[in-house]
């Protein structure tokens, strides 16, 4: 794969540290965006190629800031990655006005910040690909107490696809695609708002992949564009069976004891 300019928000930490790293293997020239700056600036140090830009993606100018500092240091933008997100561990009865505007604001309005900022130059260019990270829980709701989590994925499913199907009948060379990991060996879980039942266990019958793991995963998606990416391909069937005959996946779900 040819070297390319990569945006990576959410780069401080877990996913988005550990795709800079490996695309720095790869020769990319990288600009890595996180609201905590020492941790980004640590994180860019160790990359070939890399600037750190502080920015918080729940603001819309910031956002439009790190496009441009990144059209600055090398000319143009081939991807743009939408990693940026937070957890949160509340069951749908106690969410609050606050928690689910938090929860919104960094995992989709961020994300959607980010695909309004750069969708232009792409479209000038006739070619680019932007990448947003979700979650399978977006898609299957297999731990209910991130309820508003997989909500905000849910969301970031629908606007990715939406402009996919936009970008592909004016600019089919602007490339749409959206990442689906299970659970990831990262802070994530520690950082989310709220408490996990039972310490927030991954639940039974699924299995962990840590940062590198998922990393890798990306990578490929940036080399071969596709429009959606399971990160845990098993868990690509457990979506589809999901959607086949929802009824009947959950009533398995609690016979199993699930959710808890």
């Amino acid at each position: 794969m040819e070297p390319k300019v990569i945006v990576i928000t959410g780069a401080s930490a877990g996913i988005g540290a550990a795709l800079a790293e490996r695309l720095s293997e790869g020769g990319h020239h990288l600009v890595l965006a996180a609201r905590r700056a020492t941790e980004l600036r640590a994180v860019a140090a160790r990359c070939r190629s890399a600037i750190a830009v502080p920015t918080d993606v729940c603001q819309r100018e910031q956002v439009e800031a790190l496009r441009d500092a990144a059209l600055a240091a090398f000319g143009h933008i081939d991807v743009w990655i939408n990693n940026a997100g937070q957890g949160i561990a509340k069951s749908v009865q106690v969410l609050t006005d606050e928690d689910f505007d938090t929860v919104m604001a960094i995992n989709v309005k961020s994300a959607l910040y980010g695909m309004q900022a750069i969708t232009p130059h792409f479209q000038a260019r006739g070619t680019g690909h932007i990448i947003n990270i979700s979650s399978f829980l977006g898609k299957v709701p297999l731990v209910p107490y991130r309820s508003a989590y997989n909500a905000a994925k849910a969301a970031l499913n629908a606007l990715t696809a939406n402009l996919r199907m936009e970008l592909a009948v004016s600019h089919p060379g602007v490339a749409v695609s959206v990442v689906l990991p299970g659970v990831v060996t990262t802070e994530f879980a520690r950082n989310a708002l709220g408490s996990a039942p039972g310490g927030g266990a991954a639940p039974a019958a699924t299995f962990s992949q840590t940062a590198t793991e998922v990393a890798e995963r990306i990578v490929g998606l940036i080399a071969a564009p596709t429009a959606e990416l399971y990160t845990n391909e098993g868990q690509a069937a457990m979506a589809a069976k999901y959607v086949q005959d929802v009824g009947a996946f959950e009533a398995n779900l609690r016979q199993q004891g699930r959710p808890r």
